[in-house]
């Protein structure tokens, strides 16, 4: 089963992508975030297309665990997709919350290790190249959605371990 894991944020949306057994979490892509409807039809679109059957959105938690106002802006967006779904005849698509807290932290880390190995991993390092952090941060997005997905997918497959 393919699924797909989204760190929604108030500029961007980074999404990220199981493969085809539900077992490894790949970043996929960054979508723009200011126009909630077009992300969701962006989304749903992304859904069709790789035959998606399940969507965990990751929610940010403080970190007491308590809700904040972006975790009730995430739970009402994850809600709006979960309606479009249904309306756009994608019944069978589950939409679920999933505890993101530190998840962008320990995609900046991740990022920023593969980004010290050399110059090869990082294209714009000449001489006077001008840093363009869109780019840098959406790269970011994209690893943080994987890294929400991956905690899911590790928490259902820990489950099948315990039953065997």
């Amino acid at each position: 089963m393919r699924i797909l894991g989204l760190d929604v944020g108030d500029m961007r949306t980074g999404v990220a992508i199981s493969d085809p057994q539900g077992i490894l979490a790949t970043p996929l892509t960054v979508l723009a975030s200011r126009d909630e409807n077009a992300l969701i039809a962006e989304i749903l679109t992304l859904v069709g297309q790789h035959k998606v059957e399940r969507v965990v959105v990751g929610l940010p938690r403080r970190l007491s665990g308590d809700l904040g106002k972006q975790a009730n802006k995430v739970t009402a967006f994850a809600d709006k997709l979960s309606a479009q779904a249904k309306q756009s005849d994608l019944d069978q698509l589950d939409v679920q919350l999933w505890d993101e807290r530190l998840s962008t932290k320990a995609a900046q880390r991740l990022k920023t290790k593969a980004d010290g190995r050399g110059s090869k991993l990082r294209p714009g390092a000449k001489r006077g190249a001008r840093n363009h952090g869109f780019s840098a941060k959406a790269g970011v997005d994209a690893i943080a959605a994987a890294y929400i997905l991956e905690g899911f997918l590790d928490s259902q497959h820990s489950g099948d371990a315990e039953e065997s």
